[in-house]
């Protein structure tokens, strides 16, 4: 009697969040290939601090870029806070303005934000529905180990039971992500010269108005040059992903041989920051191709779960709906299941 509960409520879950759990898997599924085609794109050693520094100086004459992002497939960077747009895309082969994303760059940008927001602001939508896929494995175990055969059911239940530790790693990161829980401490609160929003000095000279005495600039306030030298000194270009301001404090994000790595950025160099198990686990940036593949893996494993169950509900649902000519009596086989 229990299980029969627990089944109906499965299956009522898998009808009301149906729509935003097909939206929300299938933009992950497409998310998931960003780290295998930024792996494979990374050629070590062809991005040299020359050619980067010399195209920073170009186009953002005046040091007030406050972001870098580098796209190896696209091969080309980005810098924010120039230009009239407020960003600037870079072609790192021309080094001319890239007009417009390819295909593959705007496919990614639009699945990320209906990944995370569905449409409008919805991201709620897309918290609840994730948890309704936690609810909804927890269901599938508390209903006991089941009969597997070779039929739609059968394969909905071993996938459910065989791939359950991706079933459940995926949406428990990516509540996670969602409220900020990364399990590491709180870093100590950033200076407040350090967040002041004044321009940079040029050449990674002292801040203007900075306080006698102080040696080199505050890393919230370093030009993206000195910051890119910086990297440069240690790490290869060619790994670079980003360069933004987070919270007060500048950080870099390198793909270290398809390990997401992120730095703080001091003006003495790199300090190597607490990894963030949720979203390099959520983002499968914690092993290039494998952990690209693994994602794609579980994003086929839930849309499979997702058609099946409603594959299952439907022909249970038709076949025990009683067929009814005009006059309204059921016939005796149609009604029987």
């Amino acid at each position: 009697m229990l299980q029969a509960y627990l089944l109906r409520f499965h299956r009522w879950i898998t009808l009301i969040f149906a729509i935003p759990l097909l939206v929300v898997i299938f933009t992950g599924l497409i998310l998931s290939f960003q780290p295998i085609v930024q792996t494979v794109a990374i050629k070590p050693g062809t991005l040299s601090f020359e050619k980067v520094d010399g195209l920073i100086a170009r186009h953002d004459p005046d040091n007030k870029a406050r972001g870098l992002f580098i796209d190896p497939y696209e091969n080309s960077f980005s810098l924010i806070g120039v230009g009239p747009d407020g960003s600037v895309d870079v072609d790192l082969t021309t080094g001319a303005d890239v007009e417009e994303d390819s295909q593959l760059s705007e496919w990614m940008s639009w699945s990320r934000r209906v990944h995370q927001r569905l449409i409008g602001s919805l991201g709620w939508l897309v918290n609840l529905s994730t948890a309704a896929m936690l609810v909804l494995a927890a269901l599938g175990v508390a209903m006991g180990w089941p009969r597997i055969r070779n039929n739609v059911s059968g394969w909905h239940k071993a996938t459910g039971w065989f791939l359950l530790p991706l079933v459940v790693i995926s949406p428990l990161t990516g509540l996670f992500l969602a409220y900020n829980i990364s399990f590491n401490p709180a870093p100590p609160p950033a200076p407040a010269a350090a967040q002041q929003t004044g321009a940079p000095a040029q050449g990674g000279g002292p801040a203007q108005g900075a306080p006698a005495g102080r040696r080199g600039p505050q890393a919230a306030t370093m030009p993206i040059r000195d910051i890119v030298q910086l990297v440069a000194k240690d790490h290869d270009l060619s790994t670079l992903t980003s360069i933004g301001n987070r919270g007060g404090r500048m950080l870099v994000r390198l793909n270290d041989g398809g390990w997401l790595k992120v730095y703080t950025v001091t003006p003495q160099g790199l300090t190597p920051a607490t990894n963030n198990w949720p979203r390099l686990i959520h983002e499968g940036n914690w092993s290039g191709i494998w952990g690209g593949l693994i994602n794609v893996i579980t994003s086929v494993a839930l849309l499979g779960l997702l058609f099946t169950g409603l594959f299952i509900w439907a022909r249970r649902t038709f076949r025990k709906r009683p067929a009814r000519n005009r006059s309204g009596p059921v016939t005796a086989p149609q009604a029987a299941e």
